[in-house]
This record gives C-alpha cells, sequence and structure tokens, in this order.
C-alpha cells in the first residue's frame, strides 16, 4: 500500500546536529542525514514545514535532567559546535528550529504550538536516536493526534536491538512506516 500523507504534513527531523552526528551509530550518520537532507528539500519544494530539533543545555548544564535512574548518555566531548545543525540540511529561515532539553521534541518546548497555529495534522519523522528522541517525540506525536510517518532509512541509534525494538515492535502500533523514496513520491502524488 503506498504512503498517505495528510495534506499538512510537516517533516520533524530529530537531533541531526554535529555533536549527536559524531557519536558511533548502527548506520552511518552521514547517510542520514543525506536522507533527511533530500526529504527536506523535498517538502520546502512542496511549500511543506520542515522543523529541525536539537538538543542543547546551558553553560552550567543546571538543565539537564537528573534523576536517580536516569542514566546518562554516551561520554562525550561537548564542543562549541555541538549543538550546531548539520549544514547538509540547509536550514533557512523559513525552517522551524526547536530546542529541547530531554528526548522529547514536545516536552517543555513550543513544537506543538508552532505545528497547530501552522494547522499541521501529520509529523514526518527522521533523525537520531531511533529509540530515544524519534521513539518518544513519536509517542508523544501519537498521543497529541496526529498523523504520523516514521522513515525508516534515515533514523538510526547507537544500539542495534533498541533501534530494532522502535522499528519492529513500537512504531508499527503508532505510525505508518516508510522509505525516504516512499515519502518523496507521496509528496509528489
Amino acid at each position: 500500500m503506498p504512503t498517505v500523507l495528510d495534506p499538512d504534513t510537516a517533516l520533524v527531523l530529530i537531533d541531526l546536529q554535529r555533536g549527536i552526528t559524531a557519536m558511533s551509530t548502527v548506520h552511518p550518520a552521514d547517510e542520514i542525514v543525506d536522507r533527511a537532507a533530500r526529504l527536506a528539500h523535498a517538502f520546502r519544494a512542496h511549500h511543506l514545514t520542515v522543523v529541525a530539533v536539537r538538543v542543547a543545555f546551558s553553560p552550567d548544564r543546571g538543565d539537564v535532567l537528573r534523576t536517580r535512574t536516569a542514566a546518562s548518555g554516551p561520554a562525550a566531548t561537548r564542543g562549541p559546535d555541538w549543538a550546531e545543525l548539520r549544514p547538509e540540511l540547509e536550514i533557512g529561515g523559513d525552517d522551524l528550529i526547536i530546542t529541547k532539553r530531554g528526548w522529547n521534541a514536545f516536552y517543555g518546548t513550543e513544537l506543538d504550538l508552532q505545528l497547530r497555529r501552522r494547522r499541521i495534522t501529520g509529523i514526518v519523522l527522521a533523525g537520531i536516536s531511533t529509540s530515544i528522541g524519534v521513539e518518544s517525540t513519536a509517542r508523544a506525536a501519537n498521543e497529541r493526534g496526529y498523523e504520523l510517518t516514521v522513515v525508516t532509512d534515515a533514523v538510526t541509534d547507537l544500539v542495534a536491538g533498541a533501534h530494532s525494538n522502535s522499528l519492529d515492535v513500537i512504531f508499527p502500533r503508532i505510525a505508518e512506516l516508510a522509505t525516504t523514496e516512499e515519502v518523496i513520491a507521496a509528496l509528489d502524488r
């Protein structure tokens, strides 16, 4: 069955920033960024909203969630360009940039407000990491009633089993799954 997108669908790209894409992922991060850039180009060509979500924290890291059970992410040196979005995405003046402080792109951000003001009813998700930022955002989108598509070849994770669990168990219950080519074909129909 061909991929179906609502006429008012936005592309939401999760954490495609220098610091995250420099980590060791199951699939090469550069390939994920390239597919996301192709999707962004196609969405813009159809005058549809592109949203780039990044994760960043204040210099004192006082806004980092700290609970007894919260596991720290992989050790990574956070240089001055850590939260900088990858230039291949060509994020520009008509695109939205959302900065989050945790996993879920909806929690504590204006993402839902900005999408609803634009009368967005569908979301296409891509990015890193499948089981963390993408999955938590997908769950939140589903809870808010958005029609959701996850781009299976434009997501990756730090852990193969976690990536597979999201794609094989979680996403089929809350989203349509499609490849980059299938989403672009749906836009062109």
